[in-house]
């Protein structure tokens, strides 16, 4: 008999060679949910221009109607593509830069004193000196104390380093199994898109799925259009029409759920992660629920979300316990003038 496990096992493995991103099961995995997405697009679009004819007409008619439509079909892809190769921010990136911005500061550092020696402008003293010690120190050593002041005195070191990556993880900080690194503002694994949901890509994601939603709601009402019509036509058209309107419509309702949830934790200045394993984080545990303890106000954090924030490396600091007194406060009437829940 002959074996048709070789030539197949000699195909992929050729395969292999020419597409490399296809050997690793995690990454092939990821790109094939990609190209599904891609093609689920692709048909739900198509479908309602083979079926209606009327829609046709009315592009020649009004060609910016469907100019419009296709324009946000393009950027709603683009935006899942931008979004799924963003990165989400990953603590050992942060460690790098920080060690790097460290080391050129200690370079200088070291040209400026050369320098001045040689010309007599000053003579370094014994605080100097030690200045000098320390930014000549070790690198992971700097690191160790920019977290250690991100969190309030007395909390146990052993809840700040990551047992899988030995990293000291700055607050708000998880380290993904999917992914396996610390990332930063932890929100979710987003299988979809194949990565981490985290400080870095959560405002390209929200904004991807605000455009996907948008997108839904456009094409349902294509669909119900082309239904209501009142023209003759297959029944089997019909038929597929209202099976993938009901898909539609589920995923149109999830989309718009999601899309709530997560402008609600913008709002708020929260992550998934936090809101559901509150209990479970070490330094939310004893935070009435009720207090966002990072929430600088709506106005704030959504003026931080979307503008302020320049690059990932922007680490928060737990608040002290003054300050989550101050914020556990109930509201007043005089709170609402000053809008204290918005600013």
């Amino acid at each position: 008999m002959v074996d048709l496990c070789c030539p197949l096992r000699g195909a992929c493995e050729r395969c292999y060679i020419w597409f490399p991103c296809l050997a690793d099961p995690a990454r092939r995995s990821s790109l094939l949910l990609k190209v599904a997405l891609v093609v689920l697009h692709l048909v739900y679009a198509g479908v309602v221009f083979l079926f209606d004819r009327d829609l046709i007409e009315k592009a020649r008619k009004e060609p910016w109607y469907i100019a419009l439509y296709l324009l946000l079909f393009v950027a709603t892809l683009i935006q899942y593509f931008v979004t799924a190769c963003s990165s989400p921010g990953y603590v050992l990136d942060v460690m790098r830069a920080v060690n790097e911005a460290n080391a050129m500061f200690t370079s200088r550092f070291k040209q400026r004193q050369t320098a001045s020696s040689k010309n007599g402008g000053f003579v370094v003293s014994s605080d100097g000196d030690q200045l000098g010690r320390n930014l000549l120190g070790s690198n992971s050593t700097s690191w160790s104390k920019m977290v250690m002041d991100l969190y309030p005195l007395g909390m146990s070191t052993r809840t700040l380093t990551c047992s899988y990556c030995n990293v000291e993880q700055p607050p708000r900080a998880k380290h993904c199994h999917d992914c396996d690194r610390c990332v930063l503002q932890f929100d979710h694994h987003c299988v979809w898109l194949g990565t981490c949901i985290g400080q870095g890509n959560h405002c390209r994601f929200w904004w991807y799925i605000c455009e996907e939603t948008a997108l839904c709601i456009w094409t349902v009402i294509l669909y119900i259009t082309y239904l209501t019509a009142d023209i003759s036509r297959a029944w089997w058209k019909d038929a597929v029409m209202i099976l993938l309107l009901i898909f539609l419509s589920i995923s149109l309702i999830f989309l718009f759920l999601l899309l709530l949830f997560h402008s609600y934790l913008v709002l708020t200045n929260q992550t998934t992660y936090e809101l559901v394993r509150r209990r479970r984080i070490p330094y939310l545990r004893g935070i009435p629920e009720r207090v966002y303890p990072f929430s600088k106000g709506a106005c704030r954090n959504l003026y931080h979300f979307c503008c302020a924030r320049g690059s990932i490396y922007d680490l928060e600091r737990l608040p002290t316990a003054q300050e989550l007194e101050e914020k556990s406060k109930p509201f007043t009437c005089l709170d609402a003038l000053t809008c204290r829940c918005c600013c």
